[in-house]
């Protein structure tokens, strides 16, 4: 890697640390620990974590919560200047409203081969039948993202929650 490139890394990784840090609060609250952030500019405009527990909202997703805050942030739902930082790989319905905030980049950490909608089942931020496409940074600090939710979901079984 060249000092360019390395430089860009540390950069997906700091805002990927930070998608970390509110995953460490959703571990915290006992939700399925997942993190995002939303960066325009290089600053960070919106940081959330899974909620669905606590608002009883199956929608509640990190990056659900996350580009709502954009929104408001940017005073439009257009979010076509900015990068997503999340710490699982998006599902169906976090995939979508990706597309329709027409969010450029997204980049995730661990991957989600249950329910992944980027790369692992589905590739509907790449699907050329549709309007809109995202660029796509896979596996930044994917480790450390996957051993949150490892330790998460340990801990539910050991209790025999889920």
């Amino acid at each position: 890697m060249n000092g360019a490139e390395d430089g860009w890394m540390r950069s997906h990784e700091i805002y990927m640390q930070r998608a970390l840090d509110e995953a460490e609060q959703a571990l915290a609250e006992d939700e399925v620990p997942v993190g995002a952030v939303i960066v325009h500019q290089d600053r960070v405009i919106a940081a959330a974590h899974n909620q669905r527990e606590l608002l009883h909202d199956p929608t509640a997703h990190a990056e659900m919560i996350a580009i709502t805050q954009a929104a408001e942030a940017r005073q439009s739902w257009r979010l076509d200047d900015c990068t997503l930082y999340v710490t699982l790989e998006p599902c169906p319905m976090c995939a979508g409203a990706i597309l329709q905030a027409r969010i450029p980049a997204v980049v995730y950490g661990a991957a989600d081969p249950k329910a992944g909608a980027v790369r692992s089942l589905y590739t509907l931020l790449d699907d050329s039948r549709l309007n809109h496409r995202a660029a796509v940074i896979p596996g930044v600090l994917a480790e450390r993202c996957g051993r949150i939710l490892s330790r998460f979901f340990q801990q539910q079984r050991r209790l025999g929650k889920k």
